[in-house]
């Protein structure tokens, strides 16, 4: 009898690649031994109802697109308890997880891949009560991250975000915060943050550690404290690209789960994503939550 797969794809992540690939993945999951249901998307939240409400007897789950449909598609697994192998073809324009993921970045490639592959058990985060794959971020990035045009995302990858950033600096909020983590606390104003599980984040690799371990229980956290001069602001910028630290305004440190509270509701986005203004936030690592198909 044959395995039943739900196949689910965003067709306008990244430049729209999946248009001149999916009759191609199609054949290789169908050349793989599985009944294929093919679900593409039509608006954002789409890839989390079709997880939610799809029915029993499927085998696996594979989803094609950027990392926004991965962590749609990662959500409704977890709100739903659906406990099956799920296999993640890349499409987006930085696909930060499947890079560290080892996935291949031709679709065609990832497809072979993924039905051929192993199993690997892959931490997830939960902010509140929702749930994200790789990071969870605030401040000055974060608000580019889903103000800047998509069309110029699909043409510069993360150098667009770096061209936003720039250009917004003299708009940073000074957020006063409260942090409690699992070996301590901190108290400071910072303009930017991120709780990550992931070897890159924004098409950047190295800025999340060079230790980074996507099934420890553990998130890699990066703070920057409020800068008051684009020299200041150049310098923390030197350092990410160069992989290396800046003891004098940034926080590093891993953890299980981080508790921030500030003094005015703060935006944060989710995997790339808005997911919310909040006081209060409450991250925990979910360990080896998800079972992932990798080469």
């Amino acid at each position: 009898m044959k395995k039943r797969l739900l196949f689910i794809y965003n067709p306008h992540a990244g430049k729209e690649r999946i248009r001149s690939n999916l009759l191609d993945i199609i054949d290789i999951m169908s050349r793989a031994g599985f009944e294929i249901t093919v679900h593409p998307t039509m608006k954002r939240g789409d890839a989390r109802v079709a997880v939610r409400e799809m029915p029993e007897g499927f085998d696996r789950i594979i989803c094609c697109g950027g990392d926004g449909t991965l962590s749609e598609t990662v959500s409704g697994m977890m709100k739903a308890g659906i406990h099956l192998p799920l296999g993640y073809i890349p499409a987006g324009s930085t696909n930060d997880f499947a890079s560290s993921l080892g996935i291949p970045s031709k679709m065609t490639e990832a497809a072979e891949a993924i039905v051929k592959g192993n199993l690997f058990s892959c931490d997830i985060g939960m902010f509140n009560s929702r749930y994200f794959v790789y990071v969870a971020a605030f401040g000055l990035f974060t608000e580019v991250s889903y103000d800047t045009d998509q069309e110029l995302k699909n043409r510069l990858g993360h150098t667009a975000y770096i061209l936003e950033a720039a250009r917004r600096l003299g708009e940073v909020r000074d957020i006063h915060m409260e942090v409690t983590y699992d070996e301590g606390s901190i108290e400071d104003n910072f303009m930017f943050g991120m709780i990550t599980n992931s070897k890159s984040v924004g098409g950047i690799k190295g800025i999340t550690g060079s230790q980074v371990d996507l099934s420890d229980g553990k998130f890699e956290v990066l703070l920057i404290r409020t800068m008051r001069t684009v020299m200041e602001f150049q310098e923390v910028l030197k350092a990410f690209f160069a992989g290396k630290g800046d003891e004098k305004n940034v926080y590093t440190f891993q953890t299980s789960r981080i508790r921030i509270r500030s003094e005015e509701e703060v935006a944060w986005t989710l995997d790339g994503e808005y997911g919310g203004t909040v006081r209060n936030a409450d991250i925990v690592n979910q360990k080896s939550a998800v079972e992932m198909m990798v080469p």
